[in-house]
């Protein structure tokens, strides 16, 4: 097992509560968190049909199977379950009792927040990051082979490659999530939605366009986006509020979580292919963004990330919202530094003024230095990115 940033986390809010929640995308590492944290407690599947049957029909009975508390693995399965979690850690008092893991938002936020306000603290745990692969050894040395491999865990404790692993991630795991949560039954049209999407990570989400490029409806595409967030798939990167002046665009731009399935839909087979790929900039801006998200997650902080851009075309990949201040960062893939890679950033700090701080270039290259009052990270730095 690969150790996760986030598992002191897990064991101090352990202290503190008496169910942690642990979220995020199917095969991300959940369970085998969850296990390692907690594995002198028993551990139940609510995938199994036989346990889940338990929990729903006599939930009395399943918790006092689990007088000291267990691990409850996919509870999002059997929803009726919180209640009687609540009444249970009430009577008994005490902290660290239950470590929930679920992989679907819908089900599973509502269920808690309904149920288990305030006795519950929760975790994100998305694939694991370029610095978690570092500390292990097991980080690939090549750009190109990070962006092509993701950060999903089986392609790093298990001989499989990333072309053979993904189709069946989609099929056993994405499209079940989506019968379940929408009955989709034009599983083709959602397999092209999905490809849509991956071709449009980084960019302005138009929700108008990609339902007519699939030939769907408008409201049928939300609906997907919906369920495609909600699985862990994707995310949306809405624009600062801030105008500074200008007419800006209030458009999201659309993530996906992980490379490595986007480089899987986008076809493509190997990671030299990405050297002269025409997406490759958007792969490897989902990358870093992404990257940054895990840091703050990791850390239990809420990524409070945004973009710009006015109307005149003017923008700033990602902008970080910390201690009242905003960090502005421009993400290039090139491998060598130029000058027109800092005209973004000068230009959004003549604009904010006194609001910003410690503007940073994140590019494609390996060297870190300081140019022009702008910190510049490679690539393989990007687990040293502090705000």
């Amino acid at each position: 097992m690969i150790p996760r940033a986030s598992e002191p986390l897990v064991r101090e809010l352990l202290r503190g509560f008496p169910i942690v929640t642990v979220t995020g995308p199917r095969q991300s590492g959940k369970t085998t968190l969850a296990r390692q944290v907690m594995a002198e407690r028993p551990y139940w599947s609510l995938e199994d049909p036989d346990v889940r049957a338990l929990a729903v029909d006599d939930p009395r009975g399943f918790l006092a199977r689990c007088p000291e508390g267990a691990v409850l693995d996919e509870v999002q399965r059997a929803p009726e379950l919180f209640s009687y979690l609540q009444t249970h850690v009430d009577a008994d008092g005490g902290m660290g009792r239950f470590l929930l893991t679920g992989s679907q938002q819908f089900g599973l936020m509502s269920g808690v927040s309904q149920s288990l306000a305030g006795r519950s603290a929760f975790v994100e745990l998305l694939p694991l990051s370029h610095a978690e692969l570092c500390e292990a050894g097991q980080a690939p040395e090549e750009l190109d082979s990070m962006l092509f491999s993701g950060g999903y865990p089986a392609l790093y404790d298990r001989p499989v490659s990333a072309r053979h692993w993904f189709p069946a991630y989609v099929t056993a795991y994405v499209e079940r999530d989506v019968r379940q949560l929408l009955k989709v039954q034009d599983l083709d049209a959602f397999q092209r939605f999905v490809r849509l999407c991956a071709g449009r990570s980084g960019q302005l989400l138009n929700l108008s366009s990609l339902a007519a490029d699939c030939g769907i409806t408008h409201n049928t595409a939300k609906a997907w986006i919906s369920v495609l967030e909600a699985s862990y798939v994707l995310f949306q990167l809405r624009p600062h509020h801030a105008n500074f002046n200008k007419r800006l665009i209030r458009s999201p731009k659309l993530y996906f979580h992980d490379t490595g399935l986007m480089c899987w839909l986008l076809g493509i087979q190997e990671p030299a292919q990405l050297a002269a790929h025409p997406l490759r900039g958007q792969i490897f801006e989902t990358f870093v963004v992404s990257e940054l998200r895990k840091g703050f997650l990791n850390r239990g902080e809420l990524p409070l990330f945004y973009f710009w851009r006015d109307s005149n075309g003017n923008e700033v990949d990602l902008l970080i919202e910390a201690g009242g201040a905003l960090i502005p960062v421009e993400i290039k893939a090139g491998q060598t530094l130029n000058r027109d890679f800092f005209t973004g950033l000068e230009r959004w700090m003549s604009l904010a003024g006194d609001r910003a701080r410690a503007p940073t270039l994140i590019y494609g290259g390996e060297m870190e230095q300081e140019r022009r009052g702008i910190r510049v990270l490679g690539w393989s730095q990007l687990g040293r990115f502090e705000v």
